[in-house]
């Protein structure tokens, strides 16, 4: 075991203006298994590339004597085979090893043979994972290894991490955090700090101080406004008194002079707890997240029933992804789509919003029903913010008042959408969805890179607005908590 130091680290941008991080200080052991967490766009990147030394342009110390790797892995021929892509990563491995790595991950050994091109994305990222594990006395820095996994996926890889130990781990999803971190490394508002724990534990230990700041925060409000008054009213007495040594009712100018020399003192003394009060009520509410709630305004249908389908089949590729699915989506309703990696998720709310059609079977929706949705990928993104309202036909004012929610700053605002971050993207998309009065609101995946407390608004807003939904999300605290119920999809195979 060796320990990271950070001291007084201080790192901006060139040509900004505004610090990421200013004179942060922490130290870390290579034993812990950190779940990394903070809103978008607070720098997480930005502190594993200064800890790989992929930035060095800044001030104050990291010091250490580590090796570090990095997931994603960069893969620079995606064509070689995976065995011999992890040979090449690990050239002292063993193949008892490997094959050890791909049983705790329930990858069969065929794949060892296949090109790294022909997995899917969950495979893709447990190789990875293998060839950074494989890899000893080496510290890994996991950036959101859980976007390409579904619901069983996560459950797999987290058992996985669980048994391991020496990593960052960049996460978003709650479950997930919870079954495999012993530590929180918490990029907050105005600092960075280490707490032994899960999310859970952290979660509510940083209520419990919130909860305390906000009470101090109240009773230094009322001790300021209680001593200002009394300071107010002493400098009046000291006043008053000063000025009866002038003219002839005044008897003993000398006793005169020490009353009000001693209220003068009294006022000082009480200026100087106001101060005192004012500099510890200043450090107080520097870290509570500003969260403001959400607001979702869907429209009411004029009927029950929405949407319609039966026994419906599509293919593609002369590859069955859909066959015989049939449900009915009723006003109110909040569907969660679940199913393994291929199973037709996003097929299926793309041919529900209109952008493909079923091959055979009924599909019925009302020509006058609005659906607004969100898809799973952010690469159409591009140009202004304004023009991105113009072109959704929405209100820029507003589309700018739920992405302030959503934590983003005035500069953001000016950046290019195809510059921000793939957290910020998915927010602009969530913002746009939410901004559109619909009759049911389709989401893919909408938690991609979304971080934890903008998870919770949306959850709230959601429970709270309760509109008729139809959604896929891996991320089970969130599903459990909105859901009405579940369609589960399985993959189709060729005959």
């Amino acid at each position: 075991m060796s320990r990271i130091q950070i001291s007084n680290l201080t790192f901006s941008y060139p040509g900004s203006s505004k610090d990421i991080f200013k004179d942060v200080t922490f130290q870390m052991d290579t034993d812990w298994k950190l779940g990394f967490i903070g809103r978008n766009g607070r720098g997480k990147t930005t502190f594993m590339k200064l800890l790989t030394g992929e930035l060095i342009d800044y001030s104050g110390n990291i010091n250490h004597n580590v090796l570090f790797d990095y997931f994603p892995v960069a893969i620079t021929d995606r064509s070689a085979a995976v065995i011999d892509l992890i040979e090449t990563h690990c050239p002292q491995v063993m193949q008892w090893e490997i094959e050890r790595e791909f049983s705790l991950l329930n990858l069969s050994d065929d794949l060892l043979g296949r090109s790294f091109e022909t997995l899917s994305g969950g495979e893709a990222c447990k190789v990875q994972l293998i060839m950074l594990f494989l890899n000893q006395n080496h510290f890994l820095l996991i950036d959101e290894p859980t976007n390409h996994l579904d619901r069983e996926g996560r459950a797999v890889v987290s058992r996985y991490l669980n048994q391991k130990k020496g990593f960052i781990l960049v996460s978003h999803d709650r479950h997930f955090l919870d079954d495999c971190v012993d530590h929180i490394l918490s990029i907050n508002r105005m600092n960075i700090e280490i707490v032994q724990g899960n999310f859970s534990s952290w979660q509510h230990n940083k209520a419990l101080q919130d909860q305390f700041e906000y009470r101090q925060n109240v009773k230094l409000k009322r001790e300021i406004t209680t001593l200002t008054v009394a300071q107010k009213r002493t400098k009046n007495w000291s006043d008053k008194v000063e000025s009866s040594k002038i003219g002839d009712h005044a008897i003993d100018r000398g006793a005169i002079g020490a009353q009000s020399a001693r209220m003068m003192k009294r006022s000082k003394s009480i200026e100087r707890r106001i101060n005192r009060s004012i500099e510890e009520k200043e450090s107080l509410l520097k870290n509570i997240e500003s969260a403001d709630p959400l607001e979702l305004f869907p429209q009411l249908y004029r009927s029950e029933k929405l949407l319609e389908l039966s026994d419906v089949f599509l293919s593609y590729a002369g590859k069955p992804i859909l066959q015989g699915v049939t449900f009915t989506l009723r006003a109110g309703e909040r569907v969660a789509i679940s199913g393994a990696n291929g199973s037709g998720k996003t097929s299926l709310l793309k041919l529900l919003s209109g952008h493909i059609k079923p091959e055979s079977g009924a599909y019925h929706m009302p020509n006058d029903l609005l659906i607004s949705y969100v898809s799973q990928k952010t690469d159409d993104l591009c140009g202004s913010l304004k023009d991105y309202a113009e072109n959704n036909q929405i209100s820029e004012s507003l589309l700018k008042s739920m992405l302030s929610k959503l934590d983003f700053d005035a500069l953001q605002f000016e950046r290019p959408l195809d510059q921000l971050s793939e957290g910020q993207k998915k927010k602009v998309l969530l913002a746009r969805s939410i901004c559109e009065r619909a009759h049911v609101y389709l989401w893919d995946e909408p938690l991609n890179f979304v971080d934890v407390i903008s998870r919770i608004q949306l959850e709230e807003m959601i429970l709270k607005s309760m509109p008729t939904m139809i959604f896929i999300e891996h991320d089970r605290t969130f599903t459990d908590s909105v859901a009405t119920r579940v369609v589960h999809l399985t993959p189709q195979v060729s005959k």
